[in-house]
């Protein structure tokens, strides 16, 4: 059986959160300042490495980005919307 994520993806959400990001004028390093307003620490450069897909991200996490980005949780999952 395939395996859903691939050993060089490790989410599938990475190019929406940095669309959406990039739509709100929005920095990493502000998109993590405001995660941590939430109590959910994501450094900087672990905001480029889910942008990126070399890191995973938890459900908690998931949920606090689409929280501060203003959009639905199923947003962040529209891989097939370049």
């Amino acid at each position: 059986m395939a395996r859903i994520i691939d050993g060089d993806k490790m989410n599938i959400v990475g190019d929406s959160v940095r669309k959406y990001r990039i739509m709100r004028k929005m920095s990493q390093q502000k998109l993590s300042n405001q995660l941590e307003l939430l109590g959910v620490y994501v450094c900087r450069g672990s905001v480029s490495r889910i942008e990126d897909k070399s890191r995973t991200v938890t459900d908690i996490e998931i949920y606090a980005i689409a929280k501060v980005l203003n959009v639905e949780i199923t947003d962040l999952f529209d891989v097939f919307d370049g």
